[in-house]
């Protein structure tokens, strides 16, 4: 490594192989508030460097400007990279949410967009952003499939869906990843998609790990979020009353990071590490110095008794609201 540190260790999404921690880009443009471009760019080149090349963002993210800032980055990198990036989430020019859409000519035409942006000929990894519901998944595989065969993708994942729609999508093109928020905050996908994505060898890419930061610790109250337009203040876990519960469950996990030299954000990364390899958490930020906090977390060795006592005082149960708001929880997991 170009630093000094020791090459990061590897896992395998099905036959990709990929540093056991990517970087979502999520953070650096809009929805939780603006950050600063300059330091969000190094940011990514300082991961890059410490080789965390896999690199998640997304055409909804800042309309476009995520996937600008991320092909800025990476600018004379791109050999020693793996871009992600999503289709699926449709917004207005104001920024206004539309739908979900899934629809060939919707697909090839965002894909192309997409290759612009960021300045690159293909991607390495495609992501189709959520199903709606009585979505024909088949369509946009067979769209996604095309582009495959045309070289402008390498590797089809999908985004929070579920077990059903996992299975159906990969019998049309092979699925390297399904992507879905998992965390100690969030353990839905622990019921049935865990189980059919290791029965297709499809890897599985732990988005929000830190649960939108507030795995971190630093989250206290809805003053510790961004300004008016942060994304989070939409969603009903960081609101009252579930808010004030939800700080109960964080609370437990301090001594148990304190006793072995952590933060409350890298042991909940390394208990997300230790649910399999073929798990790799793409914890987001726009600093240098989180970064370096999450990395700490890649060689966490936890023992069987230490995994039980984090799920112990933060069981699935101790979650107090939904992800997102009504109208976005009918558009995941279908």
């Amino acid at each position: 490594m170009k630093d000094g540190h020791s090459p990061l260790p590897t896992r395998r999404l099905g036959g990709l192989e990929v540093p056991a921690q990517g970087l979502g880009c999520l953070s650096m443009t809009s929805f939780y508030g603006q950050a600063d471009p300059a330091e969000a760019v190094a940011t990514v080149r300082s991961a890059v460097d410490r080789g965390v090349t896999l690199l998640d963002t997304a055409d909804v993210q800042g309309l476009g400007d995520g996937e600008r800032l991320l092909g800025k980055a990476v600018a004379g990198l791109r050999e020693r990279v793996l871009i992600s990036t999503k289709v699926g989430l449709e917004r207005d020019r104001d920024g206004e949410f539309l739908g979900v859409r899934g629809d060939r000519a919707y697909i090839r035409d965002r894909c192309h967009g997409s290759l612009r942006r960021l300045g690159v000929d293909h991607l390495d990894l495609y992501i189709k952003h959520w199903a709606a519901p009585g979505e024909r998944i088949e369509e946009a595989m067979g769209a996604l499939a095309e582009l495959v065969a045309e070289g402008k993708v390498r590797h089809l994942c999908l985004s929070e869906v579920s077990a059903g729609t996992i299975r159906r999508a990969h019998a049309v093109h092979p699925v390297t990843a399904v992507q879905s928020e998992w965390s100690l905050w969030s353990r839905g996908i622990e019921a049935e998609v865990v189980t059919a994505c290791r029965e297709l060898g499809i890897g599985i890419i732990a988005s929000c790990p830190l649960g939108r930061g507030f795995l971190t610790g630093r989250i206290a109250s809805t003053a510790d979020l961004g300004p008016p337009g942060d994304f989070r203040r939409t969603l009903p876990r960081f609101a009252q009353p579930h808010l004030a519960r939800n700080l109960t469950a964080v609370e437990a996990l301090r001594p148990l990071a304190a006793g072995r030299g952590l933060t409350v954000a890298q042991l909940a990364l390394a208990w997300l590490h230790h649910q399999g390899d073929d798990v790799v958490p793409i914890p987001g930020t726009s600093r240098r110095n989180h970064l370096e906090e999450n990395l700490g977390a890649v060689r966490v060795e936890l023992t069987a008794d230490e995994r039980a006592a984090l799920e112990a005082v933060v069981p699935a149960t101790a979650v107090h609201g939904e992800r997102y708001p009504p109208f976005l929880m009918r558009l995941v997991d279908n």
